[in-house]
């Protein structure tokens, strides 16, 4: 499996090249050679722990009906290859993240209990699932339908929010390449969720990103899988169609 992977970090490499002829920004772009190098080299992404739970995972069975994920869908590699890439999207009638769609799957299908947000299993499966997209391009769903989610994740977007009384967009666009505590601000892309976040000193889902921003301007947090973390990945997503998805990403 290690082995294979490091084909995976020579076409990954690609992505410093050829990604994003706009001025839209992945913030790879602002790691130091080293932690871009151990973000290309799975070999050395401490995601690769992750990764390794989630593919045992993918073939564990339930003991409710003796099924698996691969029971339905295969070899993960195929099977789940570019699908990251497209959540959240509406899936029975509902905006579904991808951890989400996981949950929906357990409890559907494997007649288990689901998993709860940032916890080790989900992280995993996430993780396994997103590298299948790694290097494929973000491709968000189309606005026709999700046009009322993608409308209320903008708003919240550029909503003031907490006793900062500031915004994503003040921060993520406004103020984006400037410094905030010595770190460089990014433009918010969401291409590498889920990540390896040196300061968890593990793996993050990009809930628990926004749910950090929200607590740092002093703001109610959402709740995991709440209706509005959902919309604002989704229009998160749509600020970055098109950028290539870098998962596992490994960020300060």
């Amino acid at each position: 499996m290690i082995q294979a992977f490091g084909s995976l970090a020579i076409s990954f490499f690609l992505f410093t090249h050829s990604a994003l002829a706009d001025s839209r920004q992945s913030g790879y772009q602002l790691l130091s050679p080293t932690n871009q190098a151990m973000q290309n080299d799975m070999n050395l992404n401490p995601a690769l722990f992750a990764v390794m739970d989630g593919e045992a995972l993918w073939q564990e069975k339930s003991q409710a009906n003796g099924k698996s994920c691969a029971s339905c869908h295969g070899d993960v590699k195929q099977s789940m290859r570019g699908v990251f890439a497209t959540y959240p999207k509406i899936m029975h009638q509902k905006l579904q993240n991808m951890e989400g769609q996981i949950n929906a799957c357990r409890t559907r299908h494997q007649h288990l209990p689901a998993f709860a947000y940032e916890s080790k299993p989900m992280l995993a499966l996430s993780t396994l699932i997103a590298l299948q997209s790694r290097g494929s391009p973000i491709q968000a769903a189309p606005l026709g339908d999700v046009k009322k989610e993608y409308e209320s994740g903008k708003n919240l977007y550029f909503q003031r929010i907490g006793q900062l009384n500031l915004s994503c967009a003040q921060c993520h666009d406004d103020r984006a390449g400037l410094k905030l505590g010595g770190s460089v601000i990014p433009q918010a892309h969401p291409t590498g969720y889920p990540i390896y976040r040196i300061e968890w000193q593990g793996m993050g889902s990009l809930q628990r990103r926004l749910r950090n921003c929200l607590s740092g301007v002093r703001a109610q947090t959402y709740a995991y899988g709440s209706s509005e973390l959902m919309q604002i990945e989704l229009y998160l997503m749509h600020r970055a169609n098109g950028m290539i998805i870098e998962s596992p990403g490994i960020r300060p």
